[in-house]
């Protein structure tokens, strides 16, 4: 039963916008905000005045003094004046949290029309600032110091992981091919932080250019700290829009238990859950989608990704690269866009540009990253280490 069975209406991604993401010396958070909602309104082929309600997804957690933003896009018009808007915090998968807050009041019946903005200004802050800012989203580091931030807990589960399931030690080789994966990926896109090619030779050997962070994770596999912001505008019916829209056809979210010690720190097991729940909902096994973008903060949560969603069996996850399956030409490509490994992680973003990046592919308008003729897409957005998951499910009109 898809989403549109179950409720008797339609969800539809009529229109968008996507700022650069990276170090964005010349923006605030305001400009990135007005520039994504502008776009995201125009590319709808909406009025400002029809917009019934807007969800701002922000995580900020300390790393900026405005923690407020929720009015910000009313700075797009005038017409914009009184529309209910409200920011929506969940971590990293703050975005994600944000779109389906807005979903779900078009189902509710209580808006036709709205605006979902994702946005975070991040590279202004110090190291210690944004790392303090990032570990406010773990249930045991959270106000504590650390030399290794969030990197530190990811490398804790690649530990776990490899203790469990790689007894040859081919762990880190492993994770340095994801990383090359998406680098390579991220150099056709236009909105990345890091477009260059950078070889898995590079990615899977310690060097001066590629130092240990958080043993086994290197440089190439930490995502960046980023500024960006994305929109969608979402509706229940078709619009005027330059392009075609696009149908959410199933959601899903799942929350884990925040206390490391109630989670095994391999098996992500509410992220499982979230792809169960969406795909249920779509009516579709994970064989029917033809790429997907995941939440690849860090590699071995992408390696992680391929087990959750059902890919493969748990500590098989090598298998999808070994064997091609999550490359461009695959069977079912993941991280297109480069991901966040390459696109950049400004945070309360991340989810919304997902989005985006995903219905792009759908409507043949994804230009140099574009695969050949997709039809359904699922993206998939975390806060925390696997505790806040989400996913959607798109497909083309």
């Amino acid at each position: 039963m898809s989403l549109k069975e179950q409720f008797g209406k339609d969800v539809l991604i009529t229109g968008w916008g996507h700022s650069r993401f990276g170090k964005l010396t010349d923006d605030t958070l305001e400009s990135l905000i007005v520039q994504v909602a502008t776009d995201a309104i125009a590319s709808a082929g909406v009025e400002p005045g029809q917009i019934d309600e807007i969800y701002v997804g922000q995580f900020n957690s300390g790393m900026m003094p405005l923690a407020f933003p929720s009015s910000l896009a009313l700075q797009v018009c005038p017409e914009l004046a009184n529309v209910p808007s409200t920011r929506v915090e969940n971590a990293c998968a703050s975005g994600s949290a944000a779109f389906q807050q807005g979903t779900k009041s078009l189902l509710a019946g209580t808006a036709k029309t709205v605006l979902v903005i994702g946005a975070e200004k991040m590279t202004h802050a110090g190291a210690d600032v944004v790392g303090a800012g990032l570990l406010g989203a773990d249930y045991d580091m959270a106000g504590k110091a650390s030399t290794t931030g969030f990197t530190g807990l990811f490398a804790d589960v690649a530990k776990h992981y490899a203790k469990r399931y790689d007894p040859a030690g081919n762990l880190g080789d492993v994770l340095g091919s994801i990383a090359a994966k998406n680098h390579r990926n991220g150099v056709d896109n236009p909105y990345a932080q890091l477009r260059k090619d950078l070889g898995e030779k590079f990615c899977q050997t310690v060097s001066d250019k590629n130092p240990m962070v958080a043993d086994p994770l290197r440089r190439t596999d930490c995502s960046p700290v980023s500024d960006g912001a994305a929109a969608v505008v979402l509706s229940t019916s078709p619009t005027a829009g330059a392009n075609p829209a696009v149908r959410l056809a199933g959601f899903g979210q799942a929350n884990d238990f925040f206390p490391a010690a109630r989670r095994d720190p391999t098996a992500f097991e509410a992220t499982r859950v979230s792809w169960q729940r969406a795909l249920a909902m779509a009516g579709v096994g994970i064989e029917s989608l033809d790429l997907a973008e995941v939440h690849d903060c860090f590699t071995i949560a992408e390696l992680l990704m391929y087990e959750a969603m059902g890919l493969t069996e748990p500590g098989q996850g090598a298998r999808a690269l070994e064997e091609g399956w999550v490359f461009k030409d695959g069977k079912l490509p993941v991280n297109v866009s480069g991901g966040l490994k390459s696109k950049g992680h400004p945070v309360g973003a991340t989810g919304v540009s997902q989005h985006v990046l995903a219905a792009m592919q759908l409507t043949g308008t994804a230009g140099d990253m574009q695969l050949a003729a997709p039809r359904r897409a699922a993206i998939q957005n975390m806060g925390g280490v696997g505790i806040a998951n989400y996913v959607s499910i798109l497909e083309a009109v």
